[in-house]
């Protein structure tokens, strides 16, 4: 059975969850909380892409390991048209202890770096209120797709608390010290048109399903390429990302020539000469 198989058969309290033409979609489904994320969502959330980490991850280290890559790709999206997600469960952290909340903050952020990190793009599809939680989650996939009724913001200073899942650290990373200082310290709500100039959004839909029809889209066209090759462009990415540009570029050369004299470069490349479509084995 495979890592698709095995996940869409599992029974879960906040996440539905639908497989086809190799996407695995993700779905919030708290529609009467916004798709806040309570502890339970984040515990439904880990198992799910620790799975798919698992299965993929793990695979592409192990050279005598066979990867599973039935899932290429990943939408994650919120229930509804209101919202991805609105923030944390206020109620569920209001009695928490320095200690407890220390755990669920460490445990929400385990989740964000097993996104980041998946060896398939992951793409957030926001529909609505990514606020607090939501928008560090949806800061955690590769990139973002957002609706026109989305709104973005880290309102945490106004509950007396900062960002806990890695908004203080993505939110630059996407739109620039400046700008993420303004957001998080006045706690100030973006919509999607400010997302998508701040860089924060990649595209912005009309509508609900005009979003996820797209980030499925984009998925897809990354699933006709080598699995193996879009994982190692992704950690390059994601490794070369704070270097300087000669360090930067020392890892992209150690990547791109262990490529070289895999399967799935001498498919593609043999494919492209024979004017054929490849066939990739994710090796």
């Amino acid at each position: 059975m495979t890592v698709a198989q095995r996940l869409v058969e599992q029974s879960f309290e906040t996440l539905t969850l639908a497989f086809e033409e190799s996407v695995l979609t993700v779905m919030i489904d708290r529609p009467e909380v916004l798709n806040a994320l309570s502890p339970v969502v984040i515990a439904e959330l880990r198992l799910v892409f620790g799975e798919l980490r698992d299965a993929l991850g793990h695979a592409t280290e192990d050279a005598a390991a066979e990867p599973d890559w039935s899932v290429r790709g990943v939408l994650l999206t919120g229930s509804g048209a209101k919202s991805f997600v609105a923030g944390a469960d206020i109620s569920a952290m209001q009695h928490m202890t320095p200690e407890e909340s220390r755990l669920y903050s460490a445990q929400t952020q385990e989740l964000t770096v097993i996104i980041e990190t998946l060896a398939v793009p992951v793409v957030a599809a926001v529909n609505g209120f990514a606020l607090g939680g939501g928008c560090e989650l949806a800061m955690a996939c590769d990139y973002i797709f957002a609706s026109e009724n989305a709104s973005f913001g880290q309102p945490e200073v106004g509950l007396g608390l900062i960002p806990g899942f890695g908004g203080t650290v993505r939110l630059a990373q996407y739109v620039g010290i400046a700008a993420a200082r303004e957001m998080v310290l006045t706690g100030r709500r973006i919509d999607a048109a400010e997302a998508l100039q701040l860089g924060l959004a990649l595209r912005v839909l009309p509508t609900v399903d005009e979003l996820r029809e797209a980030a499925r889209a984009s998925l897809l066209l990354a699933a006709r390429n080598s699995p193996a090759a879009v994982s190692s462009a992704k950690q390059t990415i994601r490794e070369a990302r704070h270097l300087s540009t000669d360090a930067g570029l020392g890892v992209e050369l150690d990547a791109f020539a262990a490529r070289f004299g895999t399967p799935d470069m001498v498919e593609g490349t043999s494919a492209f000469l024979e004017k054929r479509r490849p066939h990739f084995s994710g090796r």
